[in-house]
């Protein structure tokens, strides 16, 4: 296992979750993002397995970033979206490869947050970010809740703003968030949060 440079050292991932109106808040975080952001950000975007998707192709036009569905035992680069597949569980590994699973649901979904956020919380500790966009359910809650108990930082859409509140409400009610924020001022914390790390 690769040993890590200290915490001071800044964060090495950026988590994101969504599902109802995601697409849109997606983009608009995406779409903020400079294309020479020093980490790779994965995302868990509920999807309806029955059909094939074509987030990353719509994503991919409307940020700087490189996005793309997720494959199993990928390597993660920086300044890179992986999105979970439909009907997929997205975890991490301390060495950036990525784990596709289909375990079973967790709250009734796959991809699940929480898995991503535990996965990430285990994988980079305080050095890791998690983000929870609009959507429906208490999905990404109990992953906030472990990104934080492992040092990380959490940022929330504030649920007044965002199209639905579910997941934004569930996980603001943990206790365990840093920062409750519109929408469209999330992108500049976390270009904040990860450009220190190029200092």
């Amino acid at each position: 296992m690769q040993s890590y440079a200290p915490e001071s050292d800044g964060f090495e991932v950026v988590a994101v979750a969504s599902s109802a109106g995601g697409i849109h808040g997606l983009a608009t975080l995406l779409s903020a993002l400079d294309e020479g952001l020093p980490v790779p950000v994965l995302v868990v975007q509920h999807l309806d397995p029955r059909h094939r998707t074509v987030i990353a192709e719509v994503l991919d036009r409307r940020t700087p970033l490189d996005v793309k569905l997720a494959e199993d035992r990928e390597q993660t680069l920086p300044g890179t979206v992986y999105i979970a597949p439909p009907d997929r569980h997205l975890l991490v590994g301390p060495d950036g490869i990525l784990t596709l699973t289909d375990s079973e649901l967790v709250h009734f979904v796959r991809p699940s947050a929480d898995l991503l956020f535990e996965s990430v919380a285990g994988a980079y500790g305080a050095r890791a970010i998690a983000c929870v966009l609009t959507g429906t359910g208490r999905d990404g809650a109990m992953g906030v809740d472990a990104v934080k108990s492992r040092g990380g930082t959490v940022i929330v859409q504030d649920p007044a703003t965002a199209e639905f509140r579910g997941m934004p409400d569930a996980a603001v009610g943990t206790g365990r968030v840093d920062f409750v924020l519109p929408l469209e001022e999330i992108p500049a914390v976390i270009r904040g949060l990860v450009e220190t790390k190029r200092q």
